[in-house]
């Protein structure tokens, strides 16, 4: 504990005694059914084990929380110093990744043991005991009469809130005293998280406490804890392999933000912009977060370019650009075997298609460019004129938007443009991330009131690997080489340097 401040120190200190103070009567009541106390204590502690222990339950993120069904079945089922003691056995056990583990594991605990005294408390004034069953008899588990549905579930869901609120309550505050957070932050979004958890734990600790109340006994509430536990477990796969996915596609990004040093923080807002596309043109939120994944990897394939080609100042020659733009195919084959990204690959292959078949890698037209293709194609193309590079000034975010609308049909969708037009209009552009000093954020009124005044609308060459295009660039860069017929407009990975 020496390396909590004070105030964490005394606050732990102060949760222990009063953990002790709540499973004291546990002790001194001669009506405390020690033999379900115990079994309960064995089970919960059991379930905590199974996560350190077992090959499969070792993978089980500490995110995911202590497995709550069997504490809350006590509540329903014992007093409340009764349920408390449960408690404190898996509390004790339950995985812990960050030092110091020891006084982590008495904190979990003590702040455990709490939670279920003040659940009992919550479940008794409402007369919970007495629906379930008329009371647990003293000494046994042995059927007290018949569970009261649908009466008992609203004892039932209140002790699972207070539950929930004790527990909430006390990480917000030992996180403000041990991190020194303002007291609004440490318990921003803690409730809202874990809600809704706690509550189908309380459920599923219900039907647990019903059954072992039935004439089937303590054995039918195993029936009910098997398949909960498998349920939990297979969620927390599922936020492992989540988490693997998003630590894959940040790597990736690094890499490429390494390599490509000009554009560092393109990808993410490119995503960001995609997002507000999809998000416009009234896409599922299952295929909000395929384009948001496609915005974030479409440049992947630069890591296929020679990096001397990236970085270089000047203009680049008809081969060198040749080479250049072929980063989509690499990107494509890099990320061939990744089968989560899904549909998100062929945005990668062709966003620099264009409508008019003017693009690469294989000059699609119109509908035969993928939908996801031509949404990251503008998102891709307004960052790359509003965020500044080495070899381009940022051009202001209505200016940008004229010249996406003047180029839709012939490089872009319009409907994707008049998309992302319409969202900036509406919210505004805030970018979430970038290294770029002069990047613009733009509330929604000024992104509504149309081009200002300033330069000519658009940007020569905002980025590497695509055809230059044949508007005015900035004074201080000239295209390398001349525009395709009729394929003005700005692309993201234009003659200049960057990309």
């Amino acid at each position: 504990m020496r390396a909590l401040p004070p105030g964490a120190r005394g606050f732990i200190l102060c949760a222990v005694l009063t953990a002790v103070a709540c499973v004291f009567p546990a002790f001194t009541d001669s009506g405390t059914p020690w033999a379900a106390v115990a079994l309960l204590a064995v089970l919960y502690l059991g379930s905590e084990l199974l996560k350190v222990c077992l090959p499969l339950g070792s993978r089980v993120p500490e995110g995911i929380g202590s497995f709550f069904p069997v504490v809350l079945a006590a509540v329903f089922l014992l007093p409340p110093a009764a349920a408390a003691l449960v408690a404190l056995p898996g509390g004790l056990a339950g995985t812990v990744i960050h030092r110091p583990a020891r006084v982590r594991r008495l904190w979990h605990g003590a702040q455990q043991a709490m939670a279920a005294w003040v659940a009992g408390q919550a479940y008794g004034l409402l007369r919970g005991p007495a629906t379930l069953g008329g009371g647990f008899p003293a000494g046994s588990g042995s059927p007290a009469g018949a569970a009261d549905f649908p009466s008992v579930l609203l004892p039932a869901t209140a002790a699972a809130v207070a539950f929930c609120l004790v527990l909430t309550a006390l990480d917000g505050a030992i996180l403000a005293a041990a991190e020194r957070r303002p007291a609004a932050t440490a318990w921003r979004g803690l409730l809202a998280s874990s809600l809704a958890p706690h509550c189908v734990h309380g459920l599923a600790g219900l039907m647990m406490a019903v059954m072992w109340r039935s004439p089937y006994g303590p054995p039918a509430a195993l029936l009910v804890l098997l398949p909960m536990y498998i349920s939990c477990w297979v969620f927390a796969q599922y936020h492992r392999e989540r988490t693997a996915h998003q630590a894959t596609i940040r790597a990736l990004v690094q890499a490429v933000d390494i390599k490509d040093r000009y554009t560092r923080g393109h990808s993410e807002r490119v995503g960001q912009a995609s997002t507000m596309i999809a998000r416009e043109l009234g896409m599922t939120e299952d295929r909000l977060e395929t384009v948001r994944i496609a915005g974030i990897l479409h440049d992947v394939g630069k890591l296929g370019v020679p990096t001397r080609l990236l970085r270089k100042d000047g203009p680049l020659t008809p081969q060198e650009r040749r080479i250049i733009e072929l980063h989509p195919e690499y990107g494509h084959e890099m990320v061939r075997g990744i089968g989560f990204l899904g549909e998100a690959r062929s945005a990668i292959l062709h966003h620099h298609e264009r409508v008019d078949g003017s693009g690469y890698p294989y000059g699609l037209t119109g509908e035969q460019i993928p939908v996801l293709a031509r949404v990251v194609a503008v998102a891709d193309a307004f960052d790359a004129m509003t965020s500044t590079r080495s070899y381009s000034r940022a051009r202001p975010v209505p200016v940008a938007l004229a010249e996406l609308e003047r180029c839709a049909g012939a490089q872009f969708d319009p409907s994707m443009v008049r998309a992302l037009v319409d969202a900036i209009g509406r919210t505004g552009w805030h970018p979430v991330v970038t290294s770029d000093e002069d990047l613009q954020v733009i509330p929604a009124r000024a992104a509504a009131a149309g081009p200002v005044p300033g330069p000519p609308a658009l940007v020569g060459m905002p980025d590497r690997g695509s055809r230059p295009v044949a508007a005015a660039p900035p004074p201080d860069r000239v295209p390398a080489v001349p525009g395709p017929a009729g394929g003005a407009g700005p692309d993201a990975d234009g003659a200049g340097a960057g990309g």
